[in-house]
Formats: C-alpha cells, structure tokens, sequence
C-alpha cells in the first residue's frame, strides 16, 4: 500500500483538484508539523509559524494565502488543516500537485472524508495539543459590500468577536441572517468544549453551506465554477422554516450551518500550527476575515506556547 493519501473532487473554481498527504514518522519529541506545497515549492511549514505572517492574506469564499516571492497561492485548506490536529505527533507532506490549480479539493465540503481516509494511515488519534494564549479582546465586525452606513459613514456593525483565556478550546458562533441585509433569513447557533479528538468528530462532519440567494449572485458573478450539489449543503429559498430549526431533515447533525462555521474558524486557526490556544471566542456573524482577525490576537503565543512544551 501507498503510504500517500490522495483526495480528488472538484474545488470552488476548478472542476476537479487534488492534493496528497504523506504521513511521516511519528515523533513525540518534534513539535506538531505540516509542510505545504504547492506544485514543487515548499509553500509553508508550521514549524516555522513566525514566517505565517509572511503570507499575504486574502478571502473570498474561502481562506486564501499568497506567497509573494513566488505568485504562488493557496486556496481552501480549512478544510484539511483541522484533520492534522488529530495526530500532533506525526509530521506530514501536503502536495498540491497543480501549481495552476492551488485548492484543497471540496470533497463533501466538510473534514469527514479527509479525516476517514488519513486514519487508515495513520491509525487512532492521539491526545491533542494545546497552548495557553492570554487574550483578552473584542471588537465589532462591520458589513462590507453594502449600503448599510452608520451615522459616521462606516459600514454598519453586523458582529462581534469576544476572545478571553480558558481552560481548553472553546467556541460560541452565532449566525443571524436577515432579508434586509442579506437577501435570505438564517438562524443558527451552536457552541462546544474541545478536549479530546472525540469533541472534534463531530464538528468535523459539518458541511459548508450556501443559501440559493447566494449561490445565484456567485454564479452570476463567474464564482463556484467548480462545485455542485456534492460538495456542501444548499439552503433552499422558501426553506426558511427548516432551516432555522437547529434539527433540518437537511442537517448532517443539529445547527450545521453554525457548527461548520466553527470548523471555518479551527481550521484557520490550525493552519498555523496543528495546535489549539485556550481561549474562548464568542463571535457573532464572523467569517474568514474575522477568523484572520482573531488569528492575530492569538500568533504571538503559538511559538512559545507550543515549542517551549516538546
């Protein structure tokens, strides 16, 4: 058998994409570790997370990173980089193959399949890796793209990020869509305690999900060329009824649209390091900028929390 595990499916821009992810030896005397490349280049390596701010940052319907040097880019990986917080002591390859095509594949639009399949390789998971980061910070999130303007002109506030220490990883996350900003109403909530790869199971079976409103605009403006109804979960219009139910016959498990925005905001975080800070973040209508944002907060701790325990 193949020690490299291959994952194909169509991607947001392209019809199809892939990557594959070498597991290397396990060490637990080496700090949690993952390489990117993209095509031949070495992109990232999470053992050097003071370079992470090297990468230009930038989001449209997912988490985007570009290597200036090289023009190189990476699309998509939060998805993937979550799966990796389950085996912190194993050290892995990530290929994306075609420097032309840099996204992490769709699959399902959840963590599940890449997670089902590298446990083959790698076999059970093993006790997470955490480290403290002493934050204490919140700050409002404003729309962007509207024309919703506040007394002083700026975008109206539409969230909020609260971020304060704790004694494991925990995350509130409040959707609250409306049809006045938004053009489609959504309501959903959800919160969880991780302590064990157990906590992380099940918010690693939640889809991403798109509203038909919204599919429509992205369509209409060249976006999502690739995916269809296999890679996430489609709210339908005139749903709205089953979709504020925590508990939708459409839901893979209660509040998904919510749970999977906690799975967003994981694997932004574990992209740096296949590690979680003990904090608590409640954060309100947030998405990958405001992940970016909290990221942030959070970095300055990565390098010592982690590297000063192994």
């Amino acid at each position: 058998m193949s020690n490299v595990c291959e994952f194909k499916s169509p991607s947001l821009s392209f019809g199809e994409t892939s990557v594959s992810v070498e597991p290397l030896e396990k060490d637990p005397q080496k700090v949690p570790f993952v390489a990117w490349y993209v095509g031949k280049k070495l992109f990232y390596r999470s053992d050097a997370c003071h370079c992470f701010e090297e990468l230009e940052f930038f989001a449209k319907r997912t988490a985007g990173y570009k290597l200036s040097e090289s023009g190189l880019e990476l699309l998509s990986p939060e998805h993937l980089a979550p799966v990796f917080l389950m085996w912190p002591h194993r050290r892995f390859n990530v290929r994306l193959s075609d420097a032309t095509k840099p996204e992490v594949p769709m699959m399902d639009g959840s963590s599940i399949p890449f997670f089902c399949e590298m446990r083959k390789f790698c076999g059970a998971p093993e006790e997470l890796v955490f480290y403290d980061a002493p934050v204490h910070a919140e700050w409002d999130l404003h729309a962007v793209g509207t024309s919703l303007r506040g007394a002083e002109g700026d975008a109206a506030i539409h969230g909020h990020v609260r971020i304060t220490p704790a004694e494991t990883f925990e995350v509130e996350y409040v959707l609250d869509r409306n049809t006045a900003r938004d053009g489609y109403d959504l309501k959903s909530a959800a919160s969880v305690s991780i302590y064990s790869p157990e906590n992380l199971y099940q918010i690693f079976m939640a889809r991403t999900f798109i509203h038909q409103v919204e599919l429509e605009r992205a369509r209409a403006a060249g976006l999502l060329a690739g995916v269809d109804e296999s890679c996430g979960l489609l709210l339908a219009a005139g749903d709205c009824a089953a979709q504020n139910s925590a508990c939708s016959p459409k839901f893979r498990i209660a509040n998904e649209p919510a749970m999977h925005k906690i799975l967003d905001l994981i694997g932004d975080l574990s992209f740096i390091c296949p590690a979680l800070p003990r904090v608590r973040i409640e954060i309100t209508n947030g998405g990958h900028v405001s992940h970016r944002q909290i990221m942030e907060k959070i970095i300055p701790y990565v390098h010592a929390g982690i590297f000063t325990q192994v």
